[in-house]
């Protein structure tokens, strides 16, 4: 005997069978970001009062700059996955909520983006 209603046949709003995924990459990106924002706040402790050569040197090492870089694009994941989720409940008009969407997601592309540029500029001299 199944407690469901023919309702759902008709709507096709089923499982989307992406709960489970989202919640483990929001809490991986969670864990992450903790162990890496340490890191980060410490290096820029550090660089506090250095000039750009130093910061530039302190970068070129890439055992600095991968750090960064791995905290920039798990920030940035991890920043979309909450907004979506906030979107996804509070939004309630359809067409608002996937221009939203999309918008959140090519907001992440370029903070990612230009954090990314920026690390990489100093890392390289360029």
């Amino acid at each position: 005997m199944s407690m469901r209603t023919p309702l759902k046949n008709v709507r096709y709003l089923g499982s989307a069978k992406e709960g489970a995924d989202h919640f483990w990459l929001q809490r991986v990106t969670a864990a992450a970001n903790l162990l890496l924002s340490i890191f980060a706040i410490c290096l820029v402790l550090s660089l506090v009062g250095a000039d750009h050569g130093q910061v530039k040197a302190t970068l070129a090492n890439p055992l600095y700059a991968l750090p960064l870089l791995l905290f920039v694009v798990s920030a940035a994941i991890h920043m979309r996955l909450g907004m979506q989720v906030i979107i996804e409940d509070y939004v309630h008009g359809e067409a608002a909520k996937i221009a939203l969407l999309l918008l959140n997601t090519f907001f992440a592309i370029a903070v990612a983006g230009a954090s990314t540029l920026s690390i990489l500029k100093l890392s390289f001299g360029g």
